[in-house]
């Protein structure tokens, strides 16, 4: 992994122009229909593949179970590259035992199947809770915090999203195949920062996640540069907005709310606590989407 790492960070940002057939798993969920709309403008074949039929009529849906591996290697027989983002999107929503079997036997089954059909290139979303989200029972080890931050899932959910780092990196191993996964922090869409004022009277509301958010559109660029990119190896990048989602300084928030937390970096300003330093640097990733254009903080 480290000799993978040395070897994408000189490499920076060059563009592959070999894919041009994409599966899109989850294209119905909210970062799905944002990265289909992205891909398709950006002049990929797009395909999306679910369970639930998509609610765009130009973008018809290819319905099945990615827990079953016949159906996965179906679904991506002649594709160049998948971008997997199919999940149980958060926990609380089935039993942990039933989130941990489909997003750990759906990620397995896409994964294998990429490996078995010779894709390109994998892209998915891992997670930003596999970091220690929600900082309840444990505390984050400091700030801005990085891909480097020690995993400390806080439940199956999370746990899940850590085994399919694991398997990126022994079926990336055995193929050659890279496998960008992105550590995807609380995806918005525009209609959301409608309710950010109400989490800014009590820093305590949204400490959970270091008050980070992501706009859906900005996912969909980090997927798109993650296909693009050129890369060896297994590699993950936190995704996240290039702000918090308080108009307070991180200074004042981590004092409020941390104060014991190591700060590694000047947080005077607004800038995000989980750090996208990696995903600018190795992907070219420029998130272009703030609360801030859509919400008065005064």
């Amino acid at each position: 992994m480290g000799a993978a790492r040395a070897c994408v960070e000189c490499r920076g940002v060059r563009r592959r122009s070999t894919l041009h057939r994409v599966i899109v798993t989850g294209g119905a969920g909210k970062a799905g229909r944002a990265c289909v709309a992205d891909l398709r403008s950006h002049g990929y074949d797009v395909v999306s593949v679910d369970v639930a039929e998509s609610r765009d009529p130009d973008a018809p849906t290819l319905i099945a179970d990615l827990t079953d591996l016949g159906q996965a290697v179906e679904a991506l027989r002649g594709a160049d590259a998948v971008v997997h983002l199919a999940a149980i999107p958060a926990p609380h929503i089935l039993p942990e035992g039933e989130t941990f079997r489909i997003n750990t036997m759906s990620t397995y089954a896409v994964f294998s199947a990429a490996c078995t059909l010779g894709l390109e290139r994998v892209v998915w979303a891992s997670s930003e809770t596999l970091i220690g989200i929600p900082f309840d029972r444990e505390r984050p080890r400091y700030v801005p915090i990085d891909e480097h931050h020690p995993p400390l899932p806080e439940f199956h959910y999370a746990l899940s999203k850590l085994v399919g780092e694991v398997m990126a990196e022994q079926f990336s191993r055995w193929t050659g195949i890279p496998f960008v996964g992105l550590r995807i922090s609380n995806i918005m869409e525009p209609s959301d920062y409608a309710r950010f004022p109400s989490f800014w009277e009590d820093p305590q509301i949204r400490a959970w996640n270091v008050w980070g958010y992501v706009d859906a559109r900005d996912v969909a660029q980090a997927i798109r540069l993650g296909l693009e990119c050129d890369l060896s190896g297994a590699e993950v990048f936190l995704v996240a907005a290039a702000d918090t989602c308080m108009p307070h300084s991180g200074a004042d928030l981590m004092a409020r709310v941390f104060p014991d937390t190591e700060v590694r970096a000047d947080i005077s300003g607004n800038e995000s606590l989980l750090s996208i330093a990696k995903a600018q640097r190795v992907l070219g990733y420029q998130p272009e989407h703030s609360w801030r254009s859509y919400v008065a903080t005064s």
